[in-house]
């Protein structure tokens, strides 16, 4: 019977074959203990002298890392195994012997690892990483499925700014000039008039010259959007959101968590609702700790590290001021210097892993928009027609799915949170 590593439960005391690579392997006289991988997880196979040919064996004792194989064994219950499961070869046969892998069991450096990026994939702690990236991503198409909108994906070429930057790549299109998106948010307005609401999932660009361990040069986000649907409502749907992707990992991957070492209880605490706090209770706060912080001015990662230790859950900090804000953020009703507009801080250290805001809904208050932020009319003209055919009040958020990886898996650089990481001086692999 051929079966994959993640499904050898259901063949206890059978004999199947498995399709693996060997990651380590370690041998105690007559007994060989090889590391089997097939990407669907590790299992430990035994090759016992006594018991198999002498050729099987040797082959077994012979045997280099990162070798291809067909295994066959027994599966044997075992507690001791991370799996649960372990399985008493019988046989094997190579497919390919490798020679030289380059990522051997010892210590090795960033550089050295991120150079092999390509092969880094293949060990424990990155398959993890990648396993619960994965969970994040179906337990999003879950919920927003399951909230009733429809998924539509935005052009990742634009003709223009979202954020009214100018952290854009620039390239030719034919005889135009066209960016890379940064992010696909006016388009999904768009399609919140069609549809209600709508979520996308696809890769974003910034071209920000910054080093730290929560930046990337290509990343990924989740980018809602719903039409009838204000500031608070809006809240509502993040802290659900979170809190079900947070208890989807912690149901569906405990192995992973496991072999990250990742301490779940913060996690277990996390469910809506959240806290809130305003921009302003945010200023006053950090002051009184000490920080040499201005109203008007952003946030850095140290603030927003000393404002997530206050709280054991992820918070909200709401009505930003205008000034640092994007153009069409929806003014605060009872004060003209604020947005309604609020930033999610993950715990432990993780920072925002999701900005969002209720939208202009107003065609002259846009207009002044364009005229204060220097964004030509022709440009944004369709988007502007989202507010004179039917506008309706509306409101959307985009979430950062790398820190989110990031946070929930425990690691510390988001530059492990993606397969192949675009850092400021990595364009390789």
């Amino acid at each position: 019977m051929k079966t994959t590593i993640s499904e050898v439960g259901k063949y206890v005391d059978q004999s199947v074959t498995i399709g693996a690579w060997l990651a380590n392997k370690r041998s105690s006289g007559k007994i060989a203990f090889l590391q089997l991988r097939d990407g669907t997880g590790f299992i430990q196979g035994v090759v016992v002298k006594a018991e198999v040919e002498e050729d099987i064996f040797k082959l077994a004792k012979e045997l280099t890392q990162e070798s291809s194989l067909y295994v066959t064994g027994k599966v044997r219950e075992d507690d001791r195994a991370p799996s649960g499961y372990e399985l008493t070869v019988e046989s094997v046969e190579v497919i390919q012997m490798a020679e030289d892998y380059p990522i051997t069991p010892k210590e090795h450096g960033t550089e050295f690892l991120m150079d092999h990026r390509h092969l880094w994939l293949r060990s424990r702690k990155q398959h993890a990483i990648m396993k619960i990236r994965n969970e994040i991503i179906r337990a999003t198409y879950e919920f927003f499925n399951e909230q009733g909108f429809t998924k539509i994906d935005p052009p990742i070429l634009t003709g223009s700014s979202a954020e009214g930057t100018t952290n854009l790549f620039h390239t030719k299109y034919f005889d135009e000039d066209a960016y890379l998106s940064q992010s696909g948010q006016l388009y999904m307005e768009a399609a919140a008039m069609a549809f209600g609401k709508v979520f996308s999932f696809g890769p974003t660009f910034r071209a920000e010259k910054s080093k730290t361990r929560r930046h990337l040069i290509e990343f990924w986000m989740i980018e809602p959007e719903m039409a009838f649907m204000d500031h608070d409502e809006s809240l509502v749907l993040q802290e659900n959101y979170v809190s079900f992707v947070v208890q989807a990992v912690l149901q569906n991957c405990k192995l992973e968590l496991k072999t990250l070492e990742r301490d779940t209880a913060t996690l277990e605490k996390i469910s809506a609702p959240f806290p809130r706090i305003s921009y302003d209770e945010a200023i006053s706060f950090l002051q009184k700790e000490g920080y040499e912080i201005e109203w008007g001015e952003d946030f850095g990662a140290p603030h927003e590290t000393a404002i997530a230790e206050a709280h054991e859950k992820p918070v909200f900090i709401t009505n930003y001021p205008k000034d640092i804000k994007a153009f069409y953020m929806k003014p605060h009703p009872e004060r003209d210097d604020v947005v309604l507009c609020a930033d999610l801080i993950a715990p432990e250290g993780y920072g925002e892993i999701i900005g969002g805001s209720q939208r202009i809904d107003d065609a002259e208050l846009m207009k002044q928009r364009y005229a204060e932020h220097n964004l030509s009319e022709d440009a944004y003209k369709w988007y502007l027609d989202l507010r004179k055919y039917g506008t309706v009040p509306h409101s959307g958020f985009g979430l950062g799915l790398e820190r989110t990886v990031a946070w929930i898996s425990g690691t510390e650089h988001v530059r492990e949170t993606i397969p192949f990481p675009r850092l400021l001086n990595r364009l390789y692999p």
